[in-house]
């Protein structure tokens, strides 16, 4: 039985933040996966944290009730992309990113992206599904 949650269409991950553009997959919700993600990526960064870098995880110190440190804000955002026009739209944003803080000139240069898969057709990360199939 796989575990696979969503179908991953496009992605940017910048310093201090990140795109998804992702499908759900069979019984998951929306709400399930990004918790699941927040979660476990949350956990991850707090090992790292602990292993190679004990001062800065202090400044991640909350005063809250359910949690130590908090990584991610507590309102993501979420859009449903509802027509091929809107989900190439939101792909040219995210692929702009980079491009528009300066990190590389064209958006498939910038290596943490799926801008070199939509552009060349190369997945350097192996979990990238084109949203045309």
């Amino acid at each position: 039985m796989s575990d696979k949650r969503i179908t991953l269409n496009a992605f940017v991950i910048m310093s201090n933040h990140i795109h998804l553009i992702w499908q759900p997959l069979g019984d998951y919700t929306p709400e399930k996966i990004q918790h699941s993600l927040m979660s476990f990526t949350a956990h991850q960064f707090k090992i790292d944290l602990i292993e190679n870098h004990k001062l800065v995880l202090e400044h991640f110190k909350v005063n809250s009730k359910d949690r130590q440190y908090q990584f991610w804000e507590r309102n993501s955002l979420g859009i449903d992309l509802v027509n091929e026009n809107m989900f190439i739209q939101k792909l040219n944003y995210i692929h702009q990113n980079p491009v528009l803080k300066g990190l590389c000139i064209l958006p498939e240069e910038y290596y943490y992206s799926s801008a070199k898969f939509y552009e060349l057709g190369i997945d350097d990360f192996g979990m990238l599904t084109h949203f045309r199939g």
